[in-house]
């Protein structure tokens, strides 16, 4: 019973801590049907695992219709999971789920093969499954691991990987992720050199793209400047540089709100 409290307790924290949304520990308890349908499922589960298996379907049966979340009671579900919205969420007998995982409305872990024995999904720790997505058949979902909404993954997926796709394909890999962030490293030395708020956080910055654009532009004009000073000195100097007039840039400035509407503009 201690260790049953424990639990539940690490799972209304593990809401507090992910979704904005929730405000106290008496709102998550009383209007969150994931957190209504994992306590739930951990009395059926005890009460399967006594072999009580009638019992533990009726229980988990009340619990897909108060909530709309369907996890078998033959189902381990780890620590501190969090199903968020909930709705459509259907777990199989044999899955398993590690600690620290959260998966979205409308998801299946689901099974391929009538055959009895282990024919469901696993997911490790950490793992992150997005709105609509299906896990399908006794495959592993390592550590971390990320799939994307509506994906359809029939595969093992590596730790860190990243998965998207019908059927689900690996974008990024853990060494990519690595690299991508030492990329983002260098991206970010360089946009402090110019000046470049990298995530238009500043007040008087707001768009991030036209302050890039920007930024650039004043490069230039800085280059362009250095170009002409050369090319006076090499005149007096005695050399003839044929150079076709370029047009004036004048300030070149882009307009923060016009950059806002070309966006508008291209998403229509």
């Amino acid at each position: 019973m201690i260790n049953f409290i424990k639990t539940m307790k690490e799972d209304v924290s593990s809401v507090l801590e992910r979704d904005p949304a929730a405000r106290n520990v008496f709102e998550v308890l009383t209007t969150y049907p994931g957190i209504h349908a994992i306590i739930i499922h951990r009395i059926s589960h005890l009460f399967w695992k006594m072999k009580l298996k009638w019992l533990a379907r009726v229980i988990s049966n009340l619990a897909r219709w108060l909530t709309g979340i369907e996890i078998h009671p033959g189902a381990t579900i780890g620590r501190r999971f969090f199903i968020d919205h909930g709705m459509g969420v259907v777990i199989g007998e044999t899955a398993e789920i590690g600690n620290d995982c959260t998966i979205y409305h409308g998801v299946t872990l689901g099974g391929t093969s009538w055959s009895k024995g282990k024919r469901h999904p696993t997911l490790n720790d950490f793992v992150v499954v997005g709105a609509g997505a299906k896990v399908l058949g006794p495959i592993t979902v390592g550590m971390a691991a990320r799939i994307g909404s509506n994906a359809v993954v029939v595969k093992d997926v590596p730790e860190e990987a990243t998965v998207v796709g019908v059927p689900g394909r690996t974008i990024i890999t853990k060494e990519e992720k690595a690299k991508v962030s030492e990329q983002q490293k260098q991206r970010e030395k360089f946009a402090e050199k110019l000046g470049f708020d990298a995530y238009g956080a500043t007040q008087d910055m707001p768009d991030p793209v036209a302050t890039a654009i920007n930024n650039m532009l004043d490069h230039i004009h800085l280059m362009d400047k250095q170009m002409e000073s050369m090319c006076k000195s090499l005149k007096q100097l005695g050399s003839e540089i044929d150079i076709d007039k370029l047009p004036h840039l004048g300030s070149c400035e882009i307009d923060q709100h016009d950059t806002a509407n070309r966006k508008d503009e291209s998403l229509k």
